[in-house]
């Protein structure tokens, strides 16, 4: 293999030979005419075939020179589109191809200026992609007046178009932008990949008239075929990565979604083979998930699951169905464990059924906590059992409403008592109010001998018309204690005294880190005992700031405190007659 030097200087070498021997033709046939003339002096001449074959031999060998220049040439195009070709089908990525392509186009047809235009996938429209000068600079569609005609003409038909001078030429000389910007020569080339137009390479001079010649057609049509194939690989390539991206990105989102799920999740082949397993799964059934990929599902799972488990497992397969199965596997390492688990079939594009997937909770700390809740739900008020796993109760300040009700001579009266008779007859009244207190889903704060305290709006029981139920609930003591009342001694029959306000706290838990209790503390805690300490025994007494809020729906009168414990802003309160009667209604509590 020669390299260009090489090539260059056996060009010039022949060239430079050829050019001797026609000089030398040109000599010899200078030397016969001088010889001609002297011979004819003498009476004497040569044969007239000799200077004819002479002629001949000159014309021949110019004919010679002329055609080797021609080959010469051709053949440099050829290994200009050889060697292009090579750079351009180095390259995948798209605007280098179409830069590199144009670049060879220019060069090879020697041309001012190019560009490219490439069929829209979707459109089939034309789209200008890139255009370049000689000087090998970007060029902007702006800069470009090109003829359409041609361009779309060679689009259409798949066939180059060549014009030495757009001006004189009667195919496009009508042509707005021919005769407006007096475009010269033309020479436009399609790319074709299989036989179909993918694009147009367009190339001019707007000054100069037979730039191009036929040659120059022909070769660039011939590298516009590996050109086309080249953009065309450049292009799926561009698209094949854009397609692959967004593969990751969703498989990147797909996996994020699966080690972020809460559930386990296992998916098994149709010969019971773990194909994936996410992080929860793994750390539901002791082991590390990666490790169990490949696995035999049985061998994953404790043994102790496969009776009944195995069975519905291949129910699932050979129906398609679903099954839920609720299991207390013994694991080695974790012990005891409550199971949930729900398995489903991973169907084909064709609905055939190739494997499962298993979706399983552990429920064991979650039944755990609801044994314990129910063994100390006796000793808890409702609502603090109903909403204990989804409260803060680090410590918080709200507006409540505070019931205060205490019974009324109860301390003379358990002195003449046993103990037990004693504790028997104050449970069954703080049963009523605690009752009373729970009807309307209020939170009984806590029990200090025959008082009971109970709390409205709290975040364990957020309650826009706390007020009114608090007023309720204190009514409903009053009229439970009378049916209470029909069932006891009349030595036994005794009368709360209540007393209820509205206004801020703070809510939250007390105590140290052995025993914890939730807790309101505030004034509306004081103001609502000092209330109930000014109600006799069945009287309702609720603040003035509480009136407000219940106005509407309970008949009130004006009270005035008597016991006030130093405090000066005690100057109104309201005792409670009764539920105001709704109009067009009729209610149990209208009484």
């Amino acid at each position: 293999m020669f390299d260009d030097t090489s090539k260059i200087n056996t060009e010039s070498s022949t060239n430079e030979l050829v050019r001797q021997l026609s000089q030398r033709v040109t000599e010899l046939i200078q030397l016969l005419r001088a010889q001609q003339e002297v011979l004819l002096q003498r009476g004497m001449s040569l044969p007239p075939v000799a200077n004819e074959r002479l002629k001949e031999l000159k014309q021949q060998v110019e004919g010679f020179s002329t055609l080797m220049l021609d080959q010469q040439m051709t053949l440099r195009h050829l290994r200009a589109v050889a060697e292009t070709t090579s750079i351009v089908n180095s390259s995948l990525e798209p605007d280098e191809v179409l830069k590199q392509v144009m670049d060879t186009v220019i060069r090879l047809a020697g041309a001012e200026r190019g560009f490219i235009m490439l069929k829209n996938r979707t459109t089939g429209e034309l789209e200008f992609t890139v255009a370049r000068g000689i000087d090998q600079e970007q060029l902007t569609r702006d800069s470009f007046t090109i003829s359409s005609t041609i361009v779309n003409k060679v689009a259409e038909s798949g066939e180059p178009e060549l014009t030495n001078n757009a001006s004189d030429d009667p195919r496009y000389k009508s042509n707005q932008s021919v005769i407006g910007f007096a475009l010269r020569s033309i020479i436009a080339v399609p790319l074709k990949v299989r036989g179909d137009v993918i694009g147009v390479v367009y190339c001019d001079n707007r000054f100069l008239a037979g730039v191009f010649k036929q040659s120059d057609l022909e070769l660039l049509a011939a590298f516009a075929t590996q050109a086309g194939v080249a953009i065309e690989n450049a292009r799926l390539f561009e698209s094949a990565r854009a397609r692959l991206a967004e593969v990751k990105e969703t498989s990147d989102l797909i996996s994020n979604i699966f080690e972020s799920i809460a559930s386990g999740i296992i998916t098994t082949d149709r010969d019971s083979i773990i194909n994936t397993c996410n992080a929860a799964a793994g750390t539901i059934i002791g082991a590390y998930a990666d490790e169990v990929v490949g696995k035999s599902l049985y061998d994953v799972l404790p043994s102790s699951l496969n009776g009944d488990f195995q069975e519905r497992l291949e129910k699932v397969r050979e129906t398609g169905s679903q099954e839920l199965i609720k299991a207390e596997p013994v694991l080695d390492s974790l012990g005891a464990r409550v199971w949930n688990l729900i398995i489903s079939p991973l169907r084909d594009y064709n609905g055939n059924t190739q494997g499962v997937a298993i979706v399983l909770d552990d429920l064991t700390e979650i039944k755990r906590r609801e044994a314990q809740l129910a063994g100390v739900k006796p000793y808890l008020p409702s609502a603090l059992v109903d909403n204990i796993l989804n409260i803060d109760v680090s410590g918080q300040e709200r507006f409540i409403s505070t019931l205060s009700a205490d019974v009324r001579g109860f301390t003379s009266f358990s002195e003449r008592l046993e103990p037990e008779e004693l504790m028997e007859i104050i449970n069954k009244y703080l049963s009523l109010s605690s009752d009373a207190i729970n009807l309307y889903e209020g939170v009984v704060d806590k029990y200090m001998g025959d008082a009971v305290v109970g709390l409205f709006n709290t975040q364990l029981n957020p309650q826009e018309d706390h007020a009114v139920r608090a007023v309720r609930a204190a009514m409903s003591m009053r009229y439970d204690l009378f049916a209470l009342h029909e069932i006891l001694p009349e030595d036994q029959r005794l009368f709360y005294g209540i007393g209820i306000h509205s206004g801020p706290a703070v809510l939250g838990n007390v105590g140290s880190k052995q025993r914890q209790e939730f807790a309101a503390i505030g004034d509306a805690m004081d103001l609502s005992k000092l209330l109930q300490e000014n109600a006799k025994g069945g009287e309702i007494i609720i603040s003035e700031a509480t009136y407000e809020l219940v106005s509407n729906q309970f008949e009130c009168e004006p009270y005035t405190p008597t016991k006030l414990k130093g405090r000066t802003d005690l100057t109104l309160a309201y005792k409670v007659l009764k539920r105001k009667k709704l109009t067009g209604a009729i209610s149990l509590d209208d009484f």
